[in-house]
């Protein structure tokens, strides 16, 4: 037990929290066409399920005993816990658990009682959907948002199917989705429901209603309903002409504004006339984003994130009436991230900065939960601490830690009696003391952009200086690197490597204007900021810059495959796991998809330059290519399909330069099967030590 500024802080040895771990056999219950379990008893455990799963872990429970090589499978297993919800009266934790099921783990949901955290049910989904999100909409029943698993390297897709239930399992109901005109006996009451939806409010006082917007597939509009969680019951509160829109509303549940895109993907923002009852478009220039988030008690203000020129994101305070806006919080260096919002769950007590190390900002420093996190934080110097929930009456509060080294742990925090127990740790294979720190970095492209990224060196003794690899991101538009935990980085780290990555123009984090200058420049201009980070950390004299690879996957995979063909002399070897490498296919994929939207898309990121995709395809430069080349695919991957890796691995064939193979047929975009896993990380550190020899 620690204690600073009054705070009590109550946390077990990490390992001694998988003791209480508890999950249940399940009982089969059919609800409208999908299935689900929930635990036939809650006073008998699932020994059989959970006694393999925990005996390979007791190795890594006993620091003095673990070897001094981190065992592949700390870094394969995926996180136990995520996504925790705590129920408006306290009494009941929501989160995502990962359960053994034949090969590989299923996340479920879980529901405890707190502060016990006994186990009341766990619920899954039928085969492949996952709970995405989820809400609690009383005190006892759950709002779930499912998704579709399409491979461990991409999240889940998200289906348009919206379920509800109570904390034990019972009283399931289908209340969106396609499935809804087939499955429903209640008459007209229902679309179909071919549609995209999430949830977009839920009222103060949780009565069982949630305002859900709904965005049909096959036509332009949005519509936002006030469904019943209770009987799927729902009343139409707004359409808006125009697909895909976010909805933001005031206090009263009334719409309020809508943000969406055009075809061009520039920003615009609706607003609702109540007088008039329709929308209306509010004229802003390209390159102009306004963002409205949350508003203040009396709904004559706005908190929302805004940009103008394609610069990042700031926070400002924007007053209803008079559009007088102000700047409230901003970083110079990238878009501001996550918010922050106390117990009154209304206007954010904070916001994070996202790039390098990310740090806390507070709006109203004197703020009695700012206080609170200002203290919490203290108790963790080298992680940030984010209160990812409270009670309606805020005497209790979910505080997640996580940092560079640390997956993440979980903290119930009692404010009457001021303490915080830990409840959940996210991964428990994993010893933050055995990890690597991330050490963001900043380095002047050749043509004068700043980029930013993250080294993370290894832990080792010695003045040798490490060989380095090269992770580039996936995305490649929208996603960036950050400094919180990274598995590959980890492992890779802890078999002696620095590893670098590098987030290239085209990434997220940096505002519009930073993201479109990665546009058409795939195999260009990106190619040359991953090369300059490399030249940047061969320079700082801390690697061996004669000796390294580059390893990525999904566009990271091309990427790498592309830095093998364009920097022949540079890498010693390149992994490709889940890559794209033939774009002329890639945009005939897209192509072939029928959805207008989706096309501009695909159009806007690689053009439509023959000669420009071809130069940029690495399967049409395979004969460049010196390095040794590692492909990894999936025969069911729908993001990258396996032609491209069959196109890519026959190119190296062709050319004399035949690439190691590791295919599955069944496995999508990145491998769930712990085995198949295992293999991946297995064949890496094989691959790597060939062409880069040990550590030193």
């Amino acid at each position: 037990m620690s204690s600073v500024h009054g705070v009590r802080i109550l946390a077990e040895a990490r390992p001694a929290r998988l003791k209480s771990l508890r999950l249940y056999f399940f009982d089969k219950l059919v609800r409208h066409g999908s299935i689900f379990y929930k635990s036939k008893d809650p006073g008998v455990k699932m020994k059989k399920m959970l006694s393999g799963a925990i005996c390979a872990l007791l190795p890594l429970m006993a620091r003095a005993e673990a070897p001094a090589l981190i065992p592949i499978q700390a870094f394969v297993q995926e996180e136990q816990y995520y996504n925790p919800r705590i129920s408006p009266d306290g009494k009941h934790l929501a989160v995502t658990t990962q359960v053994p099921v034949g090969g590989r783990t299923v996340p479920m949901l879980s529901f405890y009682s707190l502060p016990a955290m006994q186990l009341e049910s766990t619920v899954r989904m039928p085969l492949f959907i996952v709970p995405v999100d989820y809400y609690w909409s009383s005190n006892t029943r759950l709002v779930v948002e499912e998704g579709e698993e399409v491979g461990s390297r991409e999240r889940p897709e998200r289906t348009g199917e919206i379920v509800a239930m109570d904390y034990d399992g019972a009283h399931q109901i289908y209340m969106h989705g396609y499935q809804m005109i087939s499955l429903s006996k209640q008459g007209t009451r229902y679309g179909n429901d071919r549609a995209y939806a999430t949830v977009v409010n839920l009222p103060a006082v949780r009565n069982s209603h949630v305002l859900i917007g709904s965005y049909p597939w096959d036509h332009e509009y949005s519509a936002l309903y006030d469904f019943d969680s209770r009987n799927a019951i729902r009343k139409l509160v707004a359409e808006l002409p125009s697909p895909n829109a976010d909805f933001v509303v005031r206090n009263d549940g009334k719409p309020a504004y809508a943000h969406a895109a055009d075809l061009e993907g520039y920003s615009q923002l609706w607003h609702f006339d109540d007088v008039a009852q329709k929308w209306s478009v509010d004229t802003q220039p390209k390159g102009v984003q306004l963002f409205p988030e949350a508003f203040s008690a009396d709904d004559k203000e706005f908190v929302g994130r805004y940009s103008e020129n394609g610069g990042v994101k700031k926070l400002v305070r924007q007053n209803v009436a008079t559009g007088q806006r102000a700047v409230i919080a901003e970083d110079a260096q990238g878009n501001l991230g996550e918010t922050m919002y106390g117990s009154s769950r209304t206007l954010p007590i904070g916001v994070f900065t996202s790039s390098g190390r990310p740090r806390m900002m507070y709006l109203d420093p004197s703020h009695p939960d700012a206080l609170l996190h200002r203290d919490l934080s203290t108790q963790f110097p080298d992680a940030t601490v984010t209160l990812a929930g409270a009670t309606d009456d805020g005497n209790t509060l979910l505080a997640v830690v996580q940092s560079d080294r640390d997956p993440g742990m979980v903290y119930l925090y009692d404010r009457k009696a001021n303490k915080a127990d830990l409840l959940l740790t996210y991964k428990a294979a994993i010893d933050p003391d055995a990890m690597a720190p991330r050490l963001p970095i900043s380095f002047t492209a050749r043509d004068g952009l700043r980029i930013d990224g993250y080294l993370t060196m290894p832990v080792t003794k010695g003045d040798a200086k490490p060989p380095l690899i090269l992770i580039p991101h996936g995305g490649p538009h929208g996603p960036f690197d950050t400094w919180y935990f990274d598995t590959d980085a980890q492992f890779l780290a802890s078999r002696g490597y620095a590893v670098l990555q590098v987030n290239y123009r085209g990434s997220g984090g940096r505002g519009n204007k930073f993201e479109r200058a990665g546009y058409r420049q795939w195999g260009g201009k990106i190619m040359d900021d991953l090369v300059d980070g490399v030249q940047w950390a061969v320079g700082q004299g801390k690697v061996d810059g004669s000796r390294m690879c580059v390893y990525g996957a999904s566009f990271g995979g091309y990427a790498a495959l592309m830095l093998a063909a364009r920097e022949p002399d540079l890498f010693k070897c390149a992994v490709g796991y889940a890559g794209v490498y033939e774009l002329p296919l890639l945009l005939k994929e897209d192509a072939g998809k029928g959805n207008v939207r989706y096309q501009s898309v695909t159009k806007r990121y690689i053009g439509e330059d023959a000669a420009e995709l071809a130069r940029f395809s690495p399967t049409q430069r395979a004969g460049a290519i010196k390095a040794g080349v590692l492909l990894i695919h999936g025969g069911k991957d729908k993001r990258a399909p396996k032609e491209h890796a069959f196109l890519m691995k026959a190119a190296l064939e062709k050319a004399g330069h035949p690439p190691e193979w590791d295919y599955v047929d069944y496995e999508g975009h990145g491998f769930y099967d712990t085995a198949n896993r295992t293999e991946v990380y297995q064949r890496m550190e094989t691959f790597f030590a060939k062409y880069l020899g040990k550590p030193k």
